[in-house]
């Protein structure tokens, strides 16, 4: 029983609200706060959209929804679930800002222990060049004055689903062109997506296309290049991109949450980064990250060559 005074279990809240991908970057580190608190009541505030997710990982006994505007009325919504959980400490993975303000809310106390960057923090954990430092390292720092220790893989056995609906045969390689709307930047050109995606046909392994609409031009511009490719934006839910993942082949993709999500599972991934993605981010037991200064710099043929080279979780 992980309760450092009293015999009473402690109320404690995580907060991490997004995005996509940065929650499963964020895996190991909810897993190692859950085993410290074991025996108490752990909650997570976070986005609507990642809500169901934290509920099916069986991680929290509470998933708070974070109300994401910036007004007055969603502020004073904040504190009263803050006040009403009345918790003992706070694990700010989140970091920014607008979460110091949420410390500032519970003013004029009394306050939790709270871990984070907030001014008056009893554990404020602020540096130089903290946000150059890729976030798992950071988590790791963080929970360190707690004698918490993430694991370096993290554990998503919870997530998967039944994918025979897709009618795939094996083998298939799973690709994922796209990136956050605001960060075009960060994708790898379509144009060589399409490239490889007929030198992977070309070998037998069925290229199949990851996305939600927001690539649907990305995967027609695969398509067309690649006929055999097979097109899933928009057809896939979370649970069953994990699935998809588990049965893959490799999958290749920029960085981006799917990326990370179908690392996290034990896909072999191939990572395709440039300097638009430093600090570089990646997690998985089966995950390279292939990374060049600029993606003008990044052919197919090293590409491939990297992802026959991937670790095999087979």
């Amino acid at each position: 029983m992980t309760v450092e005074s009293g015999n009473e279990p402690r109320r404690v809240l995580v907060i991490k609200l997004g995005a996509f991908g940065d929650f499963f970057l964020a895996q190991t580190a909810f897993s190692a706060i859950r085993r410290h608190h074991a025996a108490d009541h752990l909650a997570l505030m976070t986005l609507p959209s990642l809500a169901p997710l934290a509920r099916l990982s069986g991680l929290f006994d509470e998933v708070l929804e974070d109300p994401r505007e910036r007004s007055l009325g969603a502020y004073r919504r904040v504190r009263r679930l803050l006040r009403a959980g009345r918790f003992d400490r706070v694990y700010d993975l989140q970091a920014q800002p607008r979460i110091d303000r949420y410390f500032w809310l519970l003013a004029p106390g009394p306050w939790p222990e709270w871990s984070g960057t907030a001014w008056g923090a009893s554990h404020r954990d602020q540096y130089p060049g903290r946000r150059k430092v890729p976030v798992i390292e950071r988590y790791t720092r963080q929970l360190a004055p707690f004698g918490i220790v993430p694991e370096a893989v993290p554990d998503l056995s919870w997530l998967d689903a039944d994918t025979g609906g897709f009618g795939l045969t094996a083998p298939y390689a799973l690709l994922i062109p796209g990136s956050s709307p605001g960060r075009p930047d960060k994708r790898w050109p379509a144009e060589r997506y399409g490239e490889l995606a007929c030198l992977l046909a070309a070998r037998g392994v069925t290229p199949v296309v990851l996305g939600t609409a927001i690539e649907a031009d990305l995967a027609r511009a695969i398509t067309a290049a690649c006929p055999q490719a097979v097109d899933l934006t928009s057809s896939t839910s979370v649970p069953e991109i994990a699935g998809l993942a588990r049965r893959a082949w490799a999958a290749v993709g920029n960085d981006t949450g799917p990326t990370h999500l179908v690392a996290s599972v034990g896909c072999p991934t191939l990572g395709l980064y440039c300097d638009a993605s430093v600090p570089i981010q990646a997690n998985g037991p089966c995950m390279v990250v292939h990374h060049r200064p600029s993606f003008a710099d990044m052919d197919v043929g090293g590409v491939l060559a990297a992802m026959d080279a991937l670790p095999s979780s087979r």
